[in-house]
């Protein structure tokens, strides 16, 4: 399975994850939210951005409360909380997110 993006496939998973995060960059995160039915915009962006330099950092995708309270942290209490989340990213803020920012699923998500 892959995403074709600019004449250029890149694998992925069942679930959609990249199978080789190098592969990953804006227009294949277009790509992705598009097949997840998602329009990317500036707040979506900030928590693509937020989770690639965590992963970056720590060598982990954050599940959701590592990622809320992260993002609190560096954030806000606005933005570092479920419901504005859920409201990014209504199919499960820490999934969504990462496969969007081609990383691996988070820890202990199903």
């Amino acid at each position: 399975m892959a995403y074709t993006v600019n004449g250029t496939t890149v694998e992925h998973d069942e679930e959609g994850y990249l199978t080789d995060l190098n592969e990953w960059n804006e227009d294949i995160a277009l790509e992705i939210a598009k097949a997840q039915n998602l329009e990317m915009n500036e707040e979506r962006w900030e928590v693509v951005n937020f989770l690639r330099n965590y992963y970056d950092e720590y060598q982990v995708a954050p599940a959701i409360r590592v990622l809320t309270k992260a993002l609190a942290k560096t954030m806000g209490p606005e933005k570092g909380n479920n419901k504005y989340l859920y409201e990014l990213f209504p199919y499960g803020p820490a999934k969504q997110a990462c496969m969007i920012a081609g990383l691996p699923k988070p820890t202990g998500c199903v």
